[in-house]
């Protein structure tokens, strides 16, 4: 099992991002799909995720800046960052509770991680 993102990069402050992340290999389900963010020194912090059916949640900071989706049909989740201010530098990291064909039980996976850095 694979968590890939993509779509990280440089922007200035008050722009946009639109993080993606695409699941792949042997799959049977996916619980919830997330975005986790994390500065060098310090923990990583939940961001925003979305259950199965479609219940988000988010990090009090990016409500009303920040909507996450996924597709499920494709296996991806999305993460839209609007209104990015230099708070919001971090490396972005995908996250997924699934179970894959053959095993009984639900894990977490990663993905590798895409640099969001906003300037002031």
């Amino acid at each position: 099992v694979q968590l890939v993102e993509s779509g990280g990069g440089l922007v200035g402050f008050g722009e946009s991002l639109r993080l993606s992340c695409t699941a792949s290999g042997s799959i049977f389900k996916i619980n919830n799909m997330g975005w986790w963010r994390q500065v060098p020194g310090n923990p990583r912090h939940l961001v925003a995720n979305v259950s199965s059916d479609g219940t988000t949640n988010y990090l009090d900071s990016v409500k009303g800046r920040f909507a996450v989706s996924r597709d499920n049909a494709k296996k991806m989740i999305y993460l839209q960052m609007n209104n990015l201010t230099p708070d919001d530098t971090a490396v972005y990291f995908c996250h997924a509770n699934l179970r894959e064909i053959g095993i009984w039980r639900f894990r977490d996976y990663w993905g590798q991680g895409t640099q969001v850095t906003v300037s002031s």
